[in-house]
């Protein structure tokens, strides 16, 4: 997977945050080298938070998101400082840009309390320099630029590349399950939502990881899988499945062998396992009435057998026979309070960063609901869960 197919949940998310007219968008072509911000003399040209998917050296493969100004007024202008606070929850280093004539206000002043609040690694480009004539250093986080002339831009983008706290490069999905020079075999449902000729991303993530592991994977469809172990010749280390083939997998695979799902690797990665866990036993106290949030991190475009909207509902009311109340959500779009669910269950989180993972989460341990996932959801009310983590045994004393 070269650079630019990297997954948007693997790169390191740069927000550009800052007041009206600041020259924030200016910063942002100026420092990625590419004409993606809209640029105007007109305050506040930036209505809507704006992402591109590039690479950026120092640091490599991110995500750049240019947002509206932090201090417009009036009722467009609240809805879009909200949503500015909500590009927070999944940045991973903010830039704050500054009018160097005006100096910090109350709003810049506010933003770096937020990032502060937040623990988000921070730098402040002090824009217009060529106007001031400031040039170098401004205290700990600060740098004099000016997007017009070029001058510091250099040193600002080394700047944010010394800053960012790069996502960890030892993470494993699956490679530390299986010895180098061992059989994993993956079972992949030729799912109707993904498109003709690709895997869907956690599965083509979990045979990057195996492979550079030096480990060995064999691909094959659930109809396949009692055909391939018995010619595979020797035992694989594990099978890995499609979460809803859960179910049928189970029965095929001899209980000497170790079996997960990718959505539970998925959830292990994202640092998401445990607390899955814990909420998936919250299923079996569901009553009718009770509200369920589902929800997914991409926007796929939903189709028939949509695991999310069909499948999972079927499988709740199977599991429960209550007559609960769902509501569904997915991309950006997950509510902040979770207060009148009892259960909210995600997907995997492949197209979501760490930190917007981890928000989520916190979303929903501040309500006091649980949270559980796709596949730790589905294992359960398969009565297979406990097997299903195997490789993970002291979280198999949570069930």
């Amino acid at each position: 997977m070269g650079m630019n197919d990297t997954p948007s949940g693997e790169r390191l998310h740069i927000g550009f945050f800052g007041c009206r007219n600041a020259g924030k968008s200016s910063i942002v072509n100026a420092v990625t080298g590419q004409d993606i911000a809209l640029v105007s003399d007109v305050a506040g040209t930036t209505t809507d938070p704006v992402q591109k998917a590039m690479e950026l050296l120092p640091i490599g493969p991110v995500l750049i998101i240019d947002t509206p100004g932090i201090d417009d007024e009036g009722g467009l202008g609240e809805m879009r400082v909200a949503r500015t606070k909500r590009v927070l929850n999944k940045t991973d280093l903010a830039v704050l840009v500054v009018d160097s004539a005006k100096g910090l206000g109350t709003s810049d002043r506010e933003l770096v309390k937020l990032f502060e609040d937040k623990g988000l690694p921070y730098v402040i480009a002090y824009n217009k320099a060529d106007i001031t004539g400031r040039t170098g250093a401004e205290g700990e986080h600060g740098i004099y630029v000016s997007a017009a002339t070029g001058q510091s831009i250099y040193e600002l983008k080394e700047l944010i590349g010394k800053s960012a706290k790069l996502p960890d490069e030892h993470k494993y999905l699956a490679g530390d399950l299986v010895p180098a020079g061992e059989f994993a075999v993956l079972v992949v449902p030729i799912d109707s939502a993904a498109p003709k000729g690709r895997l869907i991303l956690p599965q083509q993530q979990t045979i990057r990881d195996l492979l550079e592991a030096g480990c060995m994977p064999v691909v094959c469809r659930e109809s396949e899988l009692e055909q391939t172990l018995a010619r595979l010749g020797r035992k694989p280390a594990i099978v890995i499945t499609d979460s809803q083939a859960f179910g049928f997998v189970s029965k095929v695979v001899p209980k000497d062998i170790t079996l997960t799902s990718f959505s539970i690797l998925m959830a292990r990665y994202k640092g998401f396992l445990e607390g899955a866990v814990r909420g998936a036993a919250a299923i079996a106290e569901l009553k009718s009435g009770d509200r369920v949030l589902i929800s997914e991190g991409c926007t796929h475009h939903r189709q028939c057998g949509d695991i999310g909207t069909e499948k999972l509902p079927r499988w709740l009311k199977q599991r429960t026979g209550a007559d609960l109340q769902l509501s569904f959500t997915s991309g950006t779009g997950f509510e902040e309070d979770l207060s009148p669910y009892k259960l909210v269950i995600h997907c995997g989180g492949c197209m979501l960063n760490e930190r917007e993972m981890t928000y989520r989460m916190k979303c929903a341990a501040d309500a006091g609901v649980p949270m559980t996932n796709y596949g730790t959801a589905i294992a359960y009310m398969n009565g297979i869960l406990k097997r299903s983590l195997e490789p993970f045994p002291h979280l198999r004393e949570l069930i």
